[in-house]
């Protein structure tokens, strides 16, 4: 069996680690800023964070033409550090949180799937991402 390619996208956002960490696991936030694009939207979040924990991500269009559960497993949490997890086709996702100060890097690493470009893949999550960062800066609580 052949490896599979594995996609990195990164950030750095401007907020503490502790607050990084809470606007990525909470579903409350993850409804917020799980997104790609505007056309699309997370209707629906639930979030088991432990080892052997579940998640699940409702995406769907916002005109109703499609829509899919973002789902898996978590393989590791390490508060404030570290998640990683296998979604339900067997490809792996580790992310890691890099806080210093009021600054946090946040670097996803991902198995790529087969159906679509490596590149499509990365500007997706990539954007994703960039939703995250700008929700987490400019939302206070």
């Amino acid at each position: 069996m052949e490896a599979s390619n594995q996609i990195t996208v990164k950030t750095t956002v401007q907020a503490s680690v502790e607050k990084v960490w809470t606007y990525w696991t909470e579903p409350t936030h993850i409804t917020k800023w799980n997104t790609a694009s505007d056309e699309w939207h997370t209707p629906y979040a639930e979030n088991d964070l432990r080892v052997g924990g579940k998640f699940l991500s409702r995406m769907e269009a916002k005109d109703g033409s499609f829509g899919f559960d973002f789902s898996g497993i978590y393989d590791e949490v390490g508060l404030h550090k570290v998640i990683a997890y296998t979604l339900g086709d067997g490809r792996k996702v580790k992310i890691n949180f890099k806080g210093q100060q009021n600054e946090t890097e946040v670097i996803v690493t991902f198995d790529a799937e087969t159906e679509n470009p490596i590149e499509f893949q990365q500007q997706g999550w990539q954007a994703i991402l960039d939703h995250f960062k700008n929700y987490t800066e400019h939302i206070s609580v």
